[in-house]
C-alpha cells in the first residue's frame, strides 16, 4: 500500500514542471512513511511512497525497474493471487528476485501488456513507463478502490494518488462548475470530474496510455449489467446460499496475506461480523476494533461487537469515543480531501483509524455489503415504491401534509416526517429521477436560491444532464438488482471507497474489503433481486447464508441509524469557526459563490432552531474549508 506520483512531459516546457516531483512525492508521505524514492528519465519521472506491507526488504522497493532497464513501475495496492502469477512466469522464464507482488506485476505487463489486467485479483492503481516506445500507461482497479487522479494539457501529463499531490505541480485551479453542481446534490464529485478542470479521477475498472500526446482512456472491466427479467434463477436459493458463504471465505483467506500485523474491523453489524468470523478461520486471536459513542448511548452497539469477539476469542479493542473527540480531529481529516467532500461518517472512521494503526498495519472491513446486497434504508423504500400497496399509496396521498410539517434529521419526530416526506415525494417521480433524488442531498430548486446568479450562468445545464443521464443510465424501471448496479458504480467508489481510503491512508493503515471480490460481486449480480431484499428484509441472501456463523442477538437487534452529531457542535464548539469565518459576511461576499441572504437565513435556522438537515449544512462547511485552504481568491463585493 503507497502513494505513486509522475510526470510525463511532451516538451522542455513540461519538463520544468519535473521540479515540483519531489514535493508530489513528499505530500503523500502519510499513505507510505517506510520509504520514499524518486525515478528521472529525462521528460519523464515517477514517485513512490511505500508502506511496507508484502517482502518488508529493500529489493521491494519502489520506482521499481525490471533488469532489461526497459520498463519502470510505481504501485499502489495489492495483488493477492500473485503467487500463482509468480508461478506462471517462472515456468516462462522468469527470474524473481524478490518476494514481492510488485515484482510479480512488474514482469506480467512486460510480458502481456494490459490483457494482464483480468487476471489481477486485488486493489491497484499503478504507472509504467516504457523507455523504448517512450510511452506510459495508467490503470486502476475494477471497481475503485484505490484513487489515481491525473491532469494533463498540451505540455505534460500528471499523476497521483491524491489530489493534494498533484496540486505540488502548480497545475491552475480553475473550478469546473458541473462538479460544483455535483458535489451540492451528491456531497462527493464523482469520478471521472474532479472539482477543477482539466484534472481528472482514473474511473474504475479503466486503464489510461499515452503515446506521444495522445492519452487514451478505455475501460477493461465490466461489470455485467443486471438482466431484464429472470425467469429462472440460476441456482436455488439454498444452493446460492452455499455458493456466497464458499466465495466469502475464499475472499476473506485471499486477503489474509501480509508480512505485517492483521487485524478486521467489528462494528457488530453482519458484514464486519461475518468478515471477522471467516477471517478467524485462518488466523488464532485475530485482532479486532470497535469505536463506541459514549455520549451517545442509544447508538452505541459495541456490545454486539464484544459478543462477536467473545465467540471467535478475538483480541478485541474497543476506542470510545466522546462528541469532543469529532470536534477535536474534524480540522485533522478535512485537510486530506483535496477536494469538496461531505460525507461526515468519515470523522468516526478516521479517528478510529488513527487508533487502529498504533496496533496493526492492515485491516479488512465489511465495506461493500450494503451497496452490493441492498443493505440501505433507501433500498426498501425504492422496493416499496416499485411494489406499491394501500399503506405505501396512502402515505404518498399524504404529501401535502408531510411538505408543511417540519423536518429534522436532528430528533426523532422530525426525522421521521422527514422520511416520510421524502418517501412520498420519491413516489411521484420516475424511476430514473427517483434514483437521483434518493442518492442526492440537495435538489436542483435548492441549489437555484443557494447560488449566485453569476455562478449558475456558469453552469452549463446541458452537459451538467449529459453526466446526470449517464449516471442514470442503468435505471430502466424493470428490475431492482439496476439500484444496487448503479450504487456499486455511482456511490460505492466515489463516497464510500473514497472515505475509506482516504481516512485509512491519512493514518499510513491498509483496509481490504472483501466484498468486493470481483468474482463475489459478480455472483451476487447474477442473483434475482428477491434474493437479496424481500418482503422489506434487506441483504436476505448474506443474512441467512452467515447465520450459522453469528450470535442470534445479532439478528434480533434494533436497526438504529445513526449520524455524528454534528448538529450540537455548530451550536457549540463550532459555533465561533461557523459564525465568525466559514459563514461570515464579508467572506461570503467577497467569495461570490453562495446568496448571502440565504446563508443568513441558514446561520439562523442552525443556531436558533432544529429546522435544518446538520448534512446539507456540513456540505458547505466543508466547501467553505477547502475553498479557503485551496482557493481563496477574494473577488470584489457584490
Amino acid at each position: 500500500m503507497c502513494g505513486i506520483s509522475g510526470i510525463h512531459a511532451f516538451n522542455e516546457i513540461g519538463r520544468i514542471f519535473a521540479i515540483n516531483l519531489h514535493k508530489a512525492n513528499e505530500a503523500l508521505t502519510h499513505r507510505g512513511p517506510d520509504t520514499g524514492f524518486l525515478f528521472n528519465e529525462y521528460y519523464t519521472g515517477l514517485g513512490h511512497r511505500r508502506l511496507s506491507i508484502i517482502d518488508l526488504s529493500h529489493g521491494a522497493d519502489q520506482p521499481m525497474t525490471d533488469p532489461s532497464g526497459r520498463y519502470t513501475m510505481v504501485f499502489n495496492g495489492e495483488i493477492y493471487n500473485f503467487k500463482i502469477l509468480r508461478e506462471e512466469l517462472q515456468a516462462k522464464g522468469v527470474e524473481f528476485k524478490t518476494q514481492s507482488d510488485t515484482e510479480v506485476l512488474l514482469h506480467l505487463f512486460i510480458h502481456e501488456g494490459k490483457a494482464c489486467l483480468p487476471k489481477l485479483h486485488g486493489f491497484f492503481a499503478f504507472a509504467i513507463f516504457d523507455k523504448q516506445e517512450n510511452s506510459l500507461f495508467l490503470a486502476r482497479d475494477r471497481f475503485g478502490i484505490k484513487p489515481l487522479v491525473y491532469y494533463h494539457d498540451e505540455d505534460k501529463f500528471l499523476f497521483a494518488s491524491e489530489l493534494n499531490a498533484l496540486l505540488q505541480f502548480n497545475i491552475p485551479k480553475e473550478i469546473n462548475y458541473q462538479s460544483l453542481y455535483l458535489y451540492f446534490q451528491l456531497h462527493y464529485i464523482p469520478a471521472p470530474h474532479t472539482i477543477y478542470e482539466n484534472t481528472y479521477k482514473l474511473e474504475p475498472g479503466h486503464c489510461l496510455e499515452i503515446k506521444g500526446k495522445q492519452v487514451h482512456v478505455e475501460p477493461y472491466y465490466h461489470l455485467p449489467a443486471p438482466q431484464e427479467n429472470q425467469s429462472q434463477p440460476p441456482v436455488s436459493y439454498e444452493a446460492a446460499q452455499k455458493q456466497l458463504l464458499k466465495l466469502l471465505e475464499e475472499s476473506v483467506e485471499e486477503r489474509m496475506v501480509s508480512d505485517v500485523p492483521l487485524g478486521a474491523f467489528l462494528s457488530g453489524g453482519i458484514d464486519s461480523s461475518t468478515v471477522v468470523a471467516l477471517a478467524s478461520k485462518f488466523t488464532p486471536n485475530l485482532n479486532t476494533f470497535s469505536v463506541g459513542f459514549k455520549d451517545e448511548p442509544l447508538f452505541d452497539e459495541t456490545h454486539y461487537a464484544q459478543l462477536v469477539a467473545e465467540r471467535y476469542k478475538t483480541n478485541h479493542t474497543v476506542f470510545q469515543l466522546s462528541n469532543d473527540d469529532y470536534f477535536e480531529h474534524l480540522f485533522d481529516l478535512l485537510n486530506y480531501y483535496g477536494e469538496p467532500f461531505a460525507d461526515s461518517s468519515a470523522i468516526p472512521f478516521y479517528i478510529l483509524s488513527k487508533q487502529t494503526r498504533e496496533k496493526v498495519t492492515v485491516c479488512l472491513s465489511g465495506d461493500g455489503a450494503d451497496e452490493v446486497f441492498a443493505g440501505y434504508n433507501k433500498y426498501r423504500g425504492e422496493f416499496q415504491a416499485r411494489n406499491a400497496g394501500a399503506k405505501e399509496k396512502l402515505v404518498s396521498a399524504m404529501y401535502p401534509l408531510w411538505n408543511a410539517l417540519p423536518k429534522s434529521r436532528n430528533h426523532y419526530l422530525g426525522n421521521k416526517i422527514r422520511q416520510l416526506h421524502r418517501f412520498a415525494e420519491g413516489m411521484h417521480k420516475s424511476p430514473q429521477e427517483r434514483y437521483w433524488y434518493l442518492t442526492s442531498w440537495n435538489t436542483e430548486q435548492n441549489l437555484q436560491s443557494l447560488l449566485r446568479k453569476e455562478i449558475l450562468d456558469k453552469i452549463d445545464q446541458q452537459a451538467f444532464q449529459s453526466i446526470k443521464n449517464g449516471y442514470l443510465s442503468p435505471i430502466q424501471g424493470k428490475n431492482f438488482n439496476e439500484v444496487l448496479y448503479s450504487d456499486v458504480k455511482l456511490l460505492l467508489p466515489n463516497d464510500m471507497l473514497h472515505k475509506v481510503d482516504s481516512m485509512s491512508m491519512a493514518n499510513s493503515l491498509e483496509v481490504r474489503v472483501p466484498f468486493l471480490d470481483h468474482r463475489l460481486v459478480e455472483f451476487a449480480f447474477s442473483l434475482p433481486a428477491e434474493y437479496k431484499i424481500h418482503h422489506g428484509m434487506k441483504k436476505r441472501i448474506l443474512q441467512d447464508a452467515v447465520r450459522p456463523l453469528l450470535p442470534e442477538k445479532l439478528y434480533k437487534r434494533p436497526k438504529q441509524g445513526f449520524d455524528v452529531p454534528l448538529a450540537r457542535g455548530y451550536k457549540g464548539e463550532l459555533r465561533h469557526w461557523i459564525d465568525k469565518e466559514m459563514f461570515k459576511e464579508d467572506f461570503i461576499r467577497e467569495q461570490g459563490i453562495f446568496e448571502w441572504g440565504k446563508i443568513k437565513h441558514i446561520k439562523h435556522q442552525v443556531f436558533n432552531t432544529n429546522n435544518f438537515d446538520q448534512n446539507r449544512v456540513w456540505a458547505l462547511l466543508a466547501f467553505q474549508y477547502w475553498w479557503k485552504q485551496s482557493i481563496d481568491q477574494p473577488k470584489a463585493k457584490v
